[in-house]
């Protein structure tokens, strides 16, 4: 396939990118700043490893002047993945949910319109667990955060545009990714404290999240694209990992790690009082391991080499 893909700085876009030309896609991320050496700390090792799969295209944005234009450029395409995202301030109760809405359906109409024209009707839009209506869990499905919320309300104006223009649309919904080049979240947290002889606290053990190996995750991801780009009617997957408590997870990791870091891993869980999220959010879609040639193992010693390599630099 000829793929169009946003959002390649990302930690789940760079390993997305990988995957689909491992499987001997030709891959087109577009990138809004001019040069991977305008990007920082690890988005920017992201990028640099990103470019070695795909044809990256600088200063583009989605829905943008260059946007159109390399539709119309290059045309051939099979499928448009719109795996980028505003997020700047994704984690504060004031993150700007319409600007973030406007950049995420920028000029959508517009994009949607050229794609038809040369020929390609096809579109995979990333998802979140934490949207509202999506996963499984504590009823009401309500969004977990403005950001939240602002992906919600993007898959419904896609949805719009898509019924109108007579474009094929599918979601790809992610929960809560693992692995290397992951942003500094949990995962990282407890890791880093480890490497550094130090005992990470859990506040929020009692959470039951949806965690699941990158890898795999990527995996699922090409699978899917590809059974779009073949005629899918499927028009949604939500993807799972191991669902259990945030401590539980923490003590999984922590076996995991014992051995490959060398280190005791030693955990400090805290008695969860405060309840401000769901205490239940997940996907459900069980992705088939064998079929995609997942190695469990493998993925394991892939995060302890990268955290173990990041440290000695």
């Amino acid at each position: 396939m000829k793929i169009l893909i946003t959002g390649g700085s990302s930690f789940t876009g760079y390993w997305f990118i990988k995957e689909l030309a491992a499987a001997g896609h030709e891959v087109f991320a577009t990138f809004t700043k001019s040069s991977a050496d305008q990007y920082d700390d690890l988005r920017a090792r992201r990028i640099k490893e990103s470019i070695k799969h795909c044809t990256p295209v600088w200063s583009c944005a989605f829905g943008d002047e260059a946007f159109l234009k390399l539709i119309k450029r290059e045309k051939g395409w099979d499928l448009l993945c719109h795996h980028a995202a505003f997020v700047q301030g994704y984690k504060s109760i004031d993150f700007d949910v319409m600007a973030a809405v406007e950049a995420n359906t920028h000029h959508l109409k517009d994009v949607l319109t050229q794609m038809v024209d040369v020929e390609c009707d096809k579109v995979l839009l990333t998802g979140s667990v934490f949207e509202q209506d999506e996963g499984m869990g504590e009823q009401p499905l309500r969004a977990f955060s403005p950001y939240g919320l602002s992906k919600g309300l993007t898959a419904e104006i896609f949805r719009f545009w898509c019924r109108q223009l007579g474009v094929k649309l599918a979601r790809f919904v992610i929960p809560n990714p693992v692995g290397p080049y992951e942003e500094k979240r949990f995962t990282a947290y407890l890791i880093n404290n480890w490497l550094n002889d130090k005992t990470p606290a859990v506040n929020t053990p009692d959470y039951v999240r949806d965690n699941i190996h990158v890898s795999l995750l990527a995996k699922t991801y090409r699978q899917f694209a590809e059974e779009i780009a073949a005629g899918t009617n499927r028009p949604q997957i939500n993807p799972c990992g191991y669902i259990e408590s945030q401590g539980a997870f923490a003590r999984r990791l922590a076996t995991e790690m014992k051995t490959r870091l060398s280190k005791p891993c030693e955990l400090e869980l805290a008695r969860q009082t405060v309840f401000d999220e769901p205490r239940i959010r997940v996907n459900f879609d069980q992705p088939d391991i064998a079929a995609l040639g997942f190695d469990e193992r493998d993925a394991w010693d892939q995060m302890a080499k990268f955290y173990l390599h990041s440290q000695a630099k």
